[in-house]
């Protein structure tokens, strides 16, 4: 597979190539060129070009454009979904999902195209008046993770050219084909050649010309903590603009009146979907002490009944960790918990089966007697582990959630309104849901607070961050006092 540059399907300059593995069996689905600076300075000069077209489209064919987008990527959801699957190993029904929310954004976006409404005031001094505007920035550089390649390329992507930008994106180097794919699909919805483009190389390549490049007015990035540091610092030489989504720790607090069994599959749901590797995963749980007991016994029996296996097995729950490396980071904060005297609810580890031998699985593992000073407690977990810790009573819950740098999702389960509001108004996180497991919505911003990132993807909220604001301001003839210089 090649990338994508100025609408057509190019190797990089070098002729280098890397390859990318199927998680689930370590065999290689498929090639990509190694890109290097040359090649995203080529694609970033497409951009370019392309934004003075499609910056100056009337805002009813760029919402035509994003409806097209929407049907090709729903018509060719099998094939984008098996893809998908292949590289990243999540299970096929989870990546059909991804591939259909990819259309659902770029539906929700062409509806808001045009519809803001502007207006005209006067000053306070009654010598005119003001009008406010938006226009695109430019040419954004979008890096993505490997957990949700396609979907987080349409939170990106879709409200990007909504708002008449352009783009060069650069896949995660695990799972760049899918969003190839995609992308060789939106030349074809009408956008002008290099409106989107597709660099797969190093992210200390590809990504550095994109932070250095004058060119460059936005860097919109999901991905851990540590790295958006270094787009931060990297972004700070031409003060582009910036959409970081970064990591989490969410808690998820479930109280002594929340609906138990509701709230049972809701955890399971939200720590072991995708295997657990979403920036909102729930990866801490936190039971009121008096339904602790009975919440834990019939979690423990859900959890046991997850089958793991590879995502083209249809009878599969739970696909592999995505790298091996990622494997050994959850083995290795495991082995932390039991060494400061957690204690297996549910006993995790590599599977026996000789089948799943050649992948990178993790068999969901459930932690009790956690102490708060373990790493799996302090730091992000992005895999199948779930530590369990007992409070007395809500207060103790939210002091407990809000100990952490992070601060992306988090969740409370509870029938009282009064409750869950105090909850949700305290908890430091820049989304909580309420009796319901981590999902996210076009139409709602998402983003995080404190060291989870700044800045909104999605919603009204997340279209805003791709326009620069403009104050025009007019002196109507013959009033005001009269100007003259120097000033008395």
């Amino acid at each position: 597979m090649k990338m994508l540059i100025q609408g057509e399907s190019v190797d990089a300059e070098g002729a280098a190539t890397f390859s990318v593995a199927n998680p689930a069996t370590g065999e290689v689905v498929d090639s990509v060129p190694k890109g290097g600076r040359e090649d995203a300075k080529r694609a970033i000069d497409a951009a370019a070009d392309a934004f003075k077209i499609w910056s100056e489209k009337p805002s009813i064919e760029r919402s035509r454009v994003l409806l097209k987008i929407a049907d090709l990527v729903r018509s060719n959801v099998e094939d984008l979904a098996t893809t998908l699957t292949l590289e990243q190993g999540k299970p096929l029904g989870e990546a059909r999902s991804e591939v259909n929310s990819f259309a659902n954004t770029c539906e929700y976006y062409a509806g808001l195209i045009g519809r803001e409404r502007g207006a005209q005031t006067p000053f306070s001094t009654g010598e005119g008046f003001f009008i406010v505007t938006k226009r695109p920035l430019g040419v954004v550089g979008a890096i993505l993770p490997w957990n949700f390649p396609v979907s987080l390329m349409g939170w990106k992507v879709a409200p990007g050219l909504a708002a008449g930008n352009t783009f060069v994106v650069k896949p995660a180097s695990t799972t760049p084909l899918t969003d190839i794919k995609v992308a060789g699909l939106l030349g074809r919805a009408g956008l002008p050649p290099g409106a989107v483009n597709i660099v797969t190389g190093p992210g200390g390549v590809v990504g550095e010309e994109l932070l250095d490049s004058p060119k460059i007015a936005k860097i919109a990035f999901t991905g851990e903590t540590a790295t958006g540091r270094r787009i931060m610092e990297g972004s700070a030489k031409s003060i582009k603009r910036l959409t970081l989504e970064l990591g989490g720790s969410d808690p998820m607090i479930v109280c002594d009146d929340a609906d138990l069994e509701l709230a049972v599959e809701g955890a399971a749901w939200g720590r072991f979907r995708n295997c657990g590797q979403s920036c909102t995963s729930v990866k801490r749980l936190f039971l009121f002490e008096s339904i602790a007991d009975g919440f834990i016994r019939s979690f423990v029996e859900k959890v046991k009944t997850i089958r793991v296996g590879n995502g083209m097995d249809s009878s599969t729950h739970m696909g592999p960790v995505h790298t091996n490396e990622q494997r050994e980071k959850v083995e290795s904060m495991v082995e932390d918990a039991e060494g400061r005297g957690a204690k297996e609810l549910v006993k995790g580890g590599r599977p026996q089966q000789k089948e799943l031998a050649k992948g990178n699985f993790y068999v969901p593992t459930v932690l009790g007697d956690v102490d708060y000073d373990a790493q799996i407690a302090r730091e992000e977990c992005f895999g199948p582990a779930l530590p369990i810790f007992i409070v007395k009573d809500l207060e103790e819950a939210i002091e407990r959630a809000n100990d952490t740098p992070y601060g992306l999702g988090s969740s409370v389960w509870t029938k009282n309104v009064e409750r869950a509001y105090h909850a949700a108004e305290r908890i430091q996180a820049g989304t909580t849901w309420v009796n319901s497991p981590p999902i996210s919505r076009a139409e709602v911003p998402f983003g995080g607070f404190k060291q989870s990132g700044f800045g909104r993807e999605l919603g009204i909220e997340g279209l805003d961050h791709y326009y620069e604001t403009k104050s025009i301001q007019v002196l109507e003839y013959g009033k005001g006092k009269k100007w003259a210089f120097p000033i008395n």
